[in-house]
């Protein structure tokens, strides 16, 4: 069996292959994780469609490859199992040459610091450097230069994303630059017995170091009783589509108070044993994602995005939620097909989604082909928020606290005063495609959905 470079995102059409994880001649389990590809937006595993043998890698460390294209191939005949394992042996030599390699790229950066800086022994020019490297020095101000100094903990000395994320973690020391004063420091004390002849060519030299301090130029000052702290990339990120969100679409918000005493009332019935059974919570959400999916079906016009003077109305119902992670950023995994799952698919693939982008273990495709989001700021104790939509959606929804309320009941016997659960629904829209009116309409039938929740239904 051909194993192909999968396709990585939407606008994704090639990866670059990083490191091969298996070799010639090793068993695979199916789903087993084969080689790490690197593009432009993460750095991933690939893991085997089939269980076999790995007969023949058809694409080296470093080359970049087409979406589709073929990259090893799989013995999946039993039977001619022995006959391909002898063709690990030859892996040895080849693992020793690595690992040779690695500790000679490793060896310029031990005195990389007291090098010149154009020696050509020291920095490793001409390196690979991952899409996904290379992107975050982009948006980081790293210099090829620095780059070539940094140490890698990679296969050959290679850079990682965690050897970048760990240079800018540390305040992006630079490491090419520091070794420039020392000879310029050392020429200038040689050049003065001269005549007055070196010192234009000494000029250049002193003006070097003087570029240093531009990096630092953004800084702002602060004062004794503050402290800065400088964006990691994930910030910047969200930052940055947040700013775009704002300008390219006109928000509108509409807000919706919902009863929901009868899902507060099935949940409490239900959590427990649901735990006990499944090991995992039985939330909210899940609840809230189903009667939105159901919305969508009554009003497929909020399941659109626009492109120039086009509207592209979308098929299929993916809705994102967006999940707080512990370093205190946001991250909006997507569940495919929202409309085909019952509560307890729902419920799974919810907690599955949370759990994994809480320990950074998502994959691209989680990301990828939302159609609407729901935001959870009741989980905050909030009780209602203005959220702000996730481009190229039109629409979002946030979901308050629920509250205790006293609240007028009607009964055949007439109205009596009673106590309540109630929450608020903040819909969020592109009043470009989405007016008034669909916009309201929406948020309402999703809180009539709920208020409607059958309380016999089951988990």
């Amino acid at each position: 069996m051909e194993m192909t470079m999968p396709k990585m995102g939407e606008s994704i059409m090639e990866g670059t292959v990083l490191k091969w994880l298996k070799q010639v001649g090793d068993a695979i389990e199916q789903d087993e994780s084969v080689l790490e590809v690197a593009t432009d937006k993460v750095d991933t595993e690939v893991p085997a469609l089939h269980a076999g043998i790995l007969q023949e890698i058809l694409v080296e460390e470093g080359q970049v490859v087409a979406v589709g294209a073929p990259i090893a191939v799989i013995e999946t005949d039993a039977a001619n199992a022995g006959a391909s394992a002898p063709a690990a042996a030859p892996a040895a030599p080849a693992a020793s040459d690595n690992g040779a390699a690695t500790a000679a790229a490793q060896v310029p950066h031990v005195p990389a610091e007291a090098a010149p800086v154009n020696g050509s022994a020291q920095p490793q020019a001409g390196r690979f450097y991952s899409p996904l490297v290379l992107s975050i020095a982009r948006e980081e101000g790293i210099s090829m230069g620095d780059l070539e100094y940094l140490p890698g903990s990679g296969s050959e000395g290679r850079v990682t994303k965690k050897d970048i994320l760990d240079y800018v973690a540390g305040g992006k020391q630079a490491l090419a630059p520091q070794a420039a004063p020392a000879p310029a420091a050392a020429s200038a004390p040689a050049a003065q017995p001269q005549a007055a002849t070196p010192a234009p060519a000494a000029q250049p030299a002193a003006a070097k170091p003087a570029a240093a301090p531009a990096a630092t130029k953004a800084v702002p000052s602060i004062s004794g009783g503050q402290e800065l702290i400088e964006m990691d990339r994930m910030r910047k990120m969200i930052a940055q589509r947040m700013v775009d969100s704002k300008r390219i679409s006109p928000h509108v918000t509409s807000f919706v108070e919902a009863d929901v005493t009868d899902i507060v009332n099935w949940r409490n019935k239900h959590k427990d044993a649901y735990k006990k059974r499944e090991g995992e919570n039985l939330t909210f959400t899940p609840i809230f994602i189903q009667a939105i999916a159901r919305a969508i079906q009554d009003f497929p016009l909020i399941n659109v995005s626009i492109e120039g003077d086009y509207i592209i109305k979308k098929r299929d119902i993916n809705i994102g939620v967006a999940v707080a992670l512990p370093s205190g950023n946001l991250i909006v995994p997507v569940i495919h097909n929202a409309d085909q799952l019952n509560l307890n698919g729902l419920s799974k693939k919810l907690n599955d989604l949370a759990n994994r982008a809480r320990i950074n273990k998502l994959k691209p495709e989680d990301l990828e082909g939302g159609t609407y989001t729901v935001s959870n700021v009741g989980s905050f104790g909030n009780v209602m928020g203005t959220p702000i939509i996730m481009q190229p959606q039109v629409a979002i929804m946030a979901v308050g606290a629920i509250k205790k309320k006293p609240a007028v009941i009607e009964t055949p016997q007439g109205d009596l005063i009673g106590v309540r659960h109630f929450m608020f629904l903040s819909h969020s829209y592109d009043h470009r495609v989405v007016d008034g009116s669909l916009g309201g309409m929406f948020v309402r039938r999703v809180a009539d959905y709920l208020e409607q929740f059958d309380p016999n239904t089951s988990i």
